[in-house]
């Protein structure tokens, strides 16, 4: 049996008016690292919430390792580990305080799963005197995530835990996740971050509550439907509105230094360099790329919203 089970999940706010989770369905083996992977807003919070027994769903069925999330609630909560997004531990305790409360909540020790945290409580060890509220970004969220593991879980919710630290925390942290994993726990992770993806052994892509694919992240980036290109040129502003303008353009997107496009058809090349060239638009450059989970997640996306309206000249 998988570990966490969802059923077509609903969730409304506002008598109705939000509709925060539309519907959704998936399921997550015992012991796999999946993926959440959606914007602020997407519905990722409110199914964490639901799975931690914290909110109930309007429709729909959830377990975790079996249990129902409505009417088992007190045994999903004695083995789920949860690390909500925003930092929840109480500022004025101590690290070391905090440590052993969270531990006493479930009638254990910080010594008896010692074992489980020691990794990544060594790093925060040096400031255990230190209050809560005055660690950094980066050991906020280890110590919230050795109180999340001091009770040894079975399964673990972390709601965007990187989001607001380093690019070095970031990478620290997903490697103490994969250390994690071989220990049995199953991990459950959301993140705005598309880059992520490719860490997970699987992932949801959600966007305005619905799920828009799951699989594998090498998967679904195969399952990209067109070949993709990279072009700048000297007015990268211009040049988006001359492409959004060109009726040889299926899709055309703004990324970093390059814009991103796939074509109508595979001849539309050559004319489209025409077409560029009579709007003026110097230096061009164009490569063919191989699509990121972010291509893959605005292809899907598009596919539910009406065309990206032209840019105002």
């Amino acid at each position: 049996m998988d570990d966490v089970v969802l059923q077509n999940i609903s969730k409304s706010y506002n008598k109705g008016e939000i509709k925060a989770v539309d519907d959704v369905s998936f399921s997550v083996a015992k012991g796999e690292l999946f993926g959440l992977i959606g914007p602020d807003g997407a519905g990722k919070t409110s199914i964490f919430r639901i799975l931690t027994t914290l909110l109930l769903p309007d429709s729909g069925t959830a377990s975790v390792f079996g249990n129902d999330v409505v009417k088992d609630y007190k045994a999903i909560r004695q083995h789920v580990g949860y690390m909500p997004g925003k930092f929840s531990l109480y500022q004025d305790l101590t690290v070391k305080e905090n440590l052993n409360f969270f531990a006493t909540v479930f009638n254990t020790t910080i010594e008896e799963n010692y074992d489980l945290i020691k990794e990544i409580y060594e790093q925060i060890e040096p400031f255990s005197d230190r209050r809560a509220g005055k660690l950094s970004g980066g050991m906020k969220q280890k110590l919230a995530l050795c109180c999340a593991l001091i009770h040894k879980p079975k399964v673990l919710f972390l709601d965007e835990p990187t989001t607001g630290v380093d690019a070095v925390s970031r990478k620290e942290f997903w490697g103490m996740l994969k250390r994690l994993k071989t220990q049995g726990i199953t991990i459950l992770v959301s993140t705005p971050y598309m880059d992520e993806a490719t860490l997970c052994e699987r992932i949801a892509l959600i966007q305005n509550g619905k799920i828009m694919s799951i699989d594998t992240p090498v998967n679904i980036i195969d399952q990209y439907p067109k070949k993709l290109y990279a072009i700048k040129a000297n007015q990268m502003s211009k040049l988006l509105r001359d492409l959004r303008d060109s009726e040889h353009i299926e899709s055309s997107n703004a990324f970093g230094d390059y814009h991103h496009i796939t074509f109508k058809e595979e001849s539309d090349l050559k004319p489209l360099l025409n077409f560029l060239n009579e709007r003026q638009n110097l230096d061009v450059e164009i490569n063919e790329i191989s699509p990121t989970i972010e291509d893959c997640f605005i292809k899907l996306m598009h596919k539910t919203i009406q065309p990206l309206p032209k840019i105002a000249q």
